[in-house]
Formats: structure tokens, sequence, C-alpha cells
């Protein structure tokens, strides 16, 4: 399975809770710490979940600094470990 991978950068307080959210949506997609002074994160979105990420980043993004990075792209890439 494939995956399309969004680079953020976001208040380092908020990066469990946007963890824990996207675990409570199962599956949806994953979030991973790239820095955690900068707050720098990457969400690896499942086939198809993209407008819904993007919808629920939008949102959180209303209380709370989410800034997507220039890199920040539709990248599909094969999951690490493969």
């Amino acid at each position: 399975m494939k995956t399309t991978r969004r680079y953020y950068r976001v208040d380092r307080r908020h990066i469990s809770m946007l963890r824990f959210t996207f675990e409570a949506y199962e599956g949806i997609a994953v979030v991973s710490t790239l820095d955690n002074d900068k707050g720098d994160i990457v969400v690896a979105i499942a086939p198809g979940c993209e407008a819904m990420v993007e919808g629920i980043m939008d949102d959180l993004g209303r209380q709370f600094l989410i800034e997507a990075r220039p890199d920040s792209g539709d990248r599909a890439t094969a999951p690490s470990g493969t």
C-alpha cells in the first residue's frame, strides 16, 4: 500500500494530541515527529484519505499553529520497512 506524505510545522505542545487524533480515526493516517524542538512532523496518509486528513488539519489549524512545509507535496511512497 502506498501512502501520501505531507509535512507540517506545528505547535510542538500539540504533537501528541495530533497523533492521538489520527489514531482515533483508525487507519487514515500516521503522524511521525521529525524534529520535536521545531515541531516538524510528517503525516503518512492512507490512499483515498487525503481530503479527510486535510479537513482535519484545517480544522485543528484554527485552534493552534499548523503550517504546511514547503516540501509538503503529494509524493506517494512505499511505507518504511519495505
